[in-house]
């Protein structure tokens, strides 16, 4: 900025600074309308809260310069501006404005040379805005400069620069020619990394968690990778990443990341409420790490009135730490099912493999070994399986608290093979979607499809944690919890071969945090699959938006049943 331009600019904020006790008012009238232009001219020239009548006088024609600047950076260099004053009570500057032709792109070249230039990834602006024809708007001169420049430090190419940048205007022909030629010079890369800090890991481990090799091309993405995995991992309080430009040797950019380890064992508490099981306790307690190898373990416990279950966990650590790992688990659990005159006392025992799969799909491979002791209204047994098992679940979601828009998809199988260490033949499945989408902001449409599976050649000795119970929160709103369930002679609710459950749900925002949902519930438990006879909840509810996800207040009726209005409330994210 020249000299000149300097004193004006001091002389707008001298005069903004200095004023009586009226207060002055800007009024920008244009013809025709022109919100945008109105609203850049007041950007400009800035608030007149406090100015007298004397000061918006010295003020006028500083006033005017500002509109004309900015008028021009939209495309305006024909604008007409006249200014007036209006004396009162309240004095007003008053703008009129006839902003005229706007001048238009000819001539556009906008180019990158250099080594960048062949990567897939380096993206040009490319918005029709910049095309020829297109009306000139500095603001996207500048955009079109940042990008190049963001790209350029995203990618490594810290030696960059523009060898031609220029936007030049004719404003008696009406148009405008932008010339921008950015010669990236060579890619750096990324170098050796270094661990510093409080940890007692081996390091081995830390570099497992790195998702990068040295002398990978730089991108600032993978260090973001990096911070991020190492954050994750549990096993840090802080953790600091470095990749400095100007530190590098011949294009190559030493990594030194800083880590102060976290207190190896923590303990929770929880209080939770749910109409399915009524309150709850949780807790839990765990050694985040034992070893160099970084070994964990811990306990978990959940207390209700119908559910009481503590499990222990062993995990190691695979490649990548963060998504791979052996977890050797066991568990005993006590539940009541759908009555007090059914029950089940689970104990499991087995190792699962966890891996994270191409496209993002998380795999656990199990062998289970689980013996439950269970009554069934009047029936009662002892069941001993050995059930190797596979999962695979997908999340796709744009945040994982309250997404707005993605899907869920999950799908399990295990199976036993009586006389290798089970008592029965026994293939179970469930498969599991669900899906949100929102339309113009305030409208969110949610599905949920469930079908599960059992199939023995004796259903009679299948132990009730390999049978289906439809109907709650989760389920089927409208029915009480795992009330939907073929009966026996006494007509006791003993559970299903088979569980369809679907249901679809819309929600109107009233605010970012308030919201009312009206749903059709459909599904239930049976033992064939000619016509099953399926059960229809409808309701109405709302939701808070928690820090923690959603809480869920519905009221729903069940279509085929007796029964009236029932409550149900639950809690968490919707997928």
């Amino acid at each position: 900025m020249s000299v000149y331009g300097h004193i004006r600019r001091s002389l707008v904020l001298l005069l903004i600074s200095t004023g009586a006790f009226a207060a002055g008012e800007l009024e920008v009238r244009i013809t025709p309308a022109n919100s945008a232009l109105r609203t850049n001219i007041e950007g400009y020239v800035g608030s007149l809260e406090g100015r007298d009548l004397q000061s918006l006088r010295r003020l006028r024609r500083i006033a005017e310069s500002e509109a004309n600047k900015a008028a021009q950076a939209l495309g305006y260099y024909q604008a007409r501006i006249r200014s007036r004053i209006e004396e009162g009570e309240t004095p007003r500057l008053i703008l009129d404005v006839e902003p005229g032709e706007r001048v238009r792109l000819r001539n556009v070249n906008i180019r990158v040379e250099g080594p960048a230039s062949e990567l897939a990834a380096f993206r040009l602006p490319t918005a029709t805005r910049l095309q020829p024809g297109s009306v000139l708007n500095h603001g996207r001169y500048e955009d079109a400069k940042r990008l190049i420049q963001n790209q350029a430090s995203r990618y490594g190419f810290f030696d960059g620069r523009f060898t031609r940048q220029s936007l030049q205007v004719d404003p008696a022909a009406g148009v405008a020619d932008i010339d921008l030629v950015y010669l990236s010079g060579p890619r750096y890369r990324l170098g050796d990394i270094a661990f510093s800090g409080d940890f007692p890991f081996d390091e081995d481990l830390l570099r497992r968690m790195v998702p990068f090799k040295a002398d990978t091309p730089y991108d600032s993405e993978l260090i973001a990778e990096l911070y991020q995995a190492l954050q994750s991992s549990g096993y840090f309080e802080s953790v600091r990443v470095d990749a400095i430009p100007t530190q590098a040797d011949q294009q190559r950019i030493p990594v030194a990341v800083d880590l102060q380890v976290r207190q190896p064992r923590t303990m929770g508490l929880g209080l939770g409420f749910s109409t399915d099981v009524g309150p709850r306790l949780r807790a839990n307690w765990t050694r985040h790490w034992r070893n160099p190898q970084g070994h964990s373990y811990g306990v978990e416990s959940e207390l209700s009135a119908p559910r009481q279950n503590l499990g222990l966990w062993y995990d190691i650590p695979g490649d990548p730490p963060l998504t791979d790992k052996l977890r050797l688990a066991g568990g005993y659990q006590y539940e009541e099912l759908a009555s007090k005159d059914s029950l089940s006392r689970l104990l499991t025992v087995g190792p699962e493999w966890h891996s994270r799969r191409a496209g993002g799909w998380q795999r656990v491979l199990s062998v289970k070994w689980q013996r439950e002791e269970y009554r069934l209204g009047d029936d009662s047994g002892l069941s001993t399986l050995l059930m190797p098992g596979v999962s695979y679940s997908l999340l796709r979601s744009d945040n994982r608290l309250d997404p707005n828009q993605g899907y869920r998809v999950q799908f399990d199988l295990s199976g036993a093979v009586d006389g290798l260490l089970s008592d029965a033949n026994v293939l179970h499945g469930n498969v599991m979607l669900k899906g949100l989408t929102t339309l113009l902001d305030n409208h969110r449409v949610l599905g949920r499809v469930q079908f599960g599976g059992t199939e023995t050649n004796s259903f009679s000795g299948v132990p009730p944690s390999l049978r289906f119970f439809a109907g709650g929160d989760q389920s089927v709103r409208g029915y009480d919890y795992q009330s939907l369930s073929p009966q026996n002679n006494r007509g006791d609710r003993v559970g299903g071969r088979y569980l369809f459950a679907a249901s679809v749900e819309y929600q109107y925002s009233l605010t970012d945090k308030w919201r009312l949902a009206t749903f059709v519930d459909q599904g239930n438990s049976f033992n064939s699959l000619e016509f099953p006879t399926l059960k229809t909840g409808v309701g109405f509810g709302v939701r808070w938006v928690s820090p923690v996800g959603p809480l869920r207040l519905d009221l729903a009726h069940a279509l085929d049943d007796d029964g009236g209005v029932r409550l149900h409330f639950s809690m968490g994210p919707e997928l």
